[in-house]
């Protein structure tokens, strides 16, 4: 098979148990945009969805791509093309998949509290190579939200045994109480280590890069008039084995900006182009994510493939003297093999792009 040497996503709406949606919806240029069950859309993912009630659509949540007229997902690509797509390095070490998960997140309310496993965590109790830490890229806030926040690690940290009556109870009064809002903005980029409790405020529009996992743990049941069934609160595990995944260390509102949030760094200049490390190496060994600002003509070369998004703006890539005009909301997967890469804009765009652990 011939594979093309840039590969256009086609949307993937994914079902969640929280509302929201309407951004991803006005993207799509659907007619009458909307906010319900599917917030999120999964951008060149090779993870299935682990959804209750959900678990004949053996498909969900995988990416599907266009090769010669034929839909296929990006997850059979891979099986079948490892090293053109994913190079050798990548394939000997992950396998057949792109070992992150990328998503377009749309939330028209603040989500469940929940917590994620670490690698070590994952590895002891869960069977898999992979925990799921997370980054989050806040693109932009709903009109109607004056103050956005996250809630993220504990600021008042619970005793573990209180902490078990809190959920059992299901006292939202005295689980509030164990966080105070951190307020956010678009622009802001941050990390959301393993074992840290958070959840992202209402009206948030955003991209989130993470492990390549669906593990969660919520401890709140009811969101949004939905309540989660019994086995979607703990994996299907357990209180105890919720409480084990949880660091109750104090995380003071300052410690947690200082620590998880991230600074850009430049990393090239081209003219009126300039490219960016958003999160690196010294944030996690997970995944890496750059921005590049494109104000003319930019020649992105990569020994990865990778994942861009056009997160502003509008303009063209150029791939072996083929052009292809994009504009906000285009998502695409440069395969290994490609080489270089040239974007183009005669008034602005932005592409944020994501890559693998090395």
């Amino acid at each position: 098979m011939t594979i093309p040497k840039i590969l256009f996503l086609e949307p993937n709406r994914v079902w969640r148990t929280y509302p929201g949606g309407m951004k991803l919806d006005q993207m799509e240029e659907l007619e009458s945009p909307e906010d319900n069950h599917f917030p999120e859309d999964w951008i060149g993912s090779t993870t299935r969805a682990v959804n209750k009630g959900r678990e004949h659509l053996k498909e969900e949540g995988l990416s599907k791509v266009s090769i010669a007229g034929e839909s296929v997902t990006l997850k059979s690509l891979c099986e079948n093309e490892p090293q053109a797509l994913l190079g050798a390095r990548h394939f000997a070490r992950y396998g057949a998949n792109t070992q992150f998960l990328l998503k377009f997140l749309d939330s028209a309310i603040r989500l469940h509290i929940q917590c994620h496993p670490t690698i070590s965590f994952a590895k002891e109790y869960l069977n898999s190579n992979s925990g799921k830490t997370e980054a989050y890229i806040i693109l932009g806030i709903r009109e109607e939200v004056k103050e956005p926040y996250i809630f993220m690690g504990f600021q008042n940290p619970p005793e573990k045994e209180a902490f078990r009556r809190i959920i059992e109870s299901q006292d939202s009064e005295a689980l509030l109480a164990c966080f105070e809002k951190i307020p956010i903005k678009p622009g802001d980029v941050f990390i959301v280590p393993g074992g840290m409790p958070h959840a992202i405020g209402e009206g948030v529009f955003m991209i989130e890069i993470m492990e390549p996992t669906d593990f969660a743990v919520r401890i709140e049941f009811e969101r949004g008039g939905y309540v989660l069934p019994e086995e979607s609160r703990f994996m299907n595990r357990g209180i105890d084995f919720a409480l084990s995944m949880f660091s109750y260390e104090p995380s003071p509102v300052d410690a947690i900006r200082e620590r998880y949030f991230c600074e850009p760094r430049v990393l090239n200049i081209q003219n009126q182009s300039t490219e960016y490390a958003l999160i690196d190496e010294n944030k996690t060994q997970c995944f890496s994510v750059n921005r590049i600002e494109i104000r003319d003509r930019y020649v992105k070369e990569s020994d990865s493939f990778y994942i861009g998004i056009v997160s502003k703006g509008s303009g063209t890539i150029v791939i072996d003297r083929q052009t292809y005009p994009v504009k906000e909301g285009a998502r695409f997967f440069v395969p290994f093999q490609t080489g270089s890469v040239i974007f183009e804009s005669g008034s602005s765009m932005e592409i944020i792009t994501s890559f693998p652990p090395v």
